[in-house]
């Protein structure tokens, strides 16, 4: 089965280098997509060898993802992994996320709770975890961890409108709407960059969509 690695890139010109060497030893379809960086992301990933798509300006990690995502699957991908560019999840694990495909529709990953994490996004996870569960019934450990694997059958049932960090939880909307069958592995919680992803704010809005998906068609 053909296998794809997807990994959307934000101004990660620090890290993004490292991650792709450690996927190429998993992986023979790598896509990276850039986007809108404003510092050298763009021309590290075009060294490396790898597919590289770029958007002309920053739409967010939603659309970056499905950009990839669509080109995986117009090629003909059977499996799609993904992940970020800033080491906060281990390319090594991509042939275990791999490997519960197509045994299962979609694979989550989830941070194992850690010092690590701050008390806040801890806190938030949490909350977002338990309104998933009561609206969805996918009793997920780490709703926000974006480290994912999932069929092309089921990225087109999945597949989101948000733009933004919203994308990761419409992704789970739509797979229990649609009842996918899923199963979760657990990764490390690293932190490169203390405070970046989703905020407070952030965390608002995902619990209104949520409740406004689960009351849409």
């Amino acid at each position: 089965m053909s296998q794809f690695v997807i990994i959307p890139a934000y101004n990660e010109e620090k890290y993004l280098s490292q991650v792709i060497q450690k996927a190429k030893h998993h992986s023979s379809n790598i896509v990276v997509v850039d986007d809108g960086s404003s510092d050298n992301t763009y021309n590290l990933a075009t060294q490396t060898g790898v597919t590289v798509i770029h958007h002309a300006t920053n739409l967010g990690k939603g659309a970056a993802l499905k950009t990839g995502c669509d080109y995986a699957c117009r090629k003909g991908a059977s499996k799609i992994v993904v992940l970020d560019a800033d080491t906060q999840h281990d390319p090594d694990l991509i042939p275990e996320f791999a490997s519960k495909l197509p045994e299962y529709d979609i694979i989550f990953g989830y941070r194992q709770l850690s010092k690590n994490m701050p008390s806040i996004l801890r806190f938030g996870n949490q909350v977002i975890n338990s309104i998933t569960s009561f609206l969805y019934g996918f009793q997920l450990k780490d709703t926000q961890c974006g480290y994912r694997a999932f069929t092309c059958e089921a990225y087109y049932k999945i597949r989101w409108q948000a733009l933004d960090y919203c994308m990761e939880s419409e992704m789970i909307a739509r797979a229990g709407k649609h009842k996918l069958k899923y199963t979760q592995i657990p990764i490390q919680t690293i932190y490169a960059d203390k405070y970046k992803g989703t905020t407070v704010i952030d965390g608002i809005k995902i619990v209104l969509k949520l409740i406004t998906w689960r009351l849409s068609k």
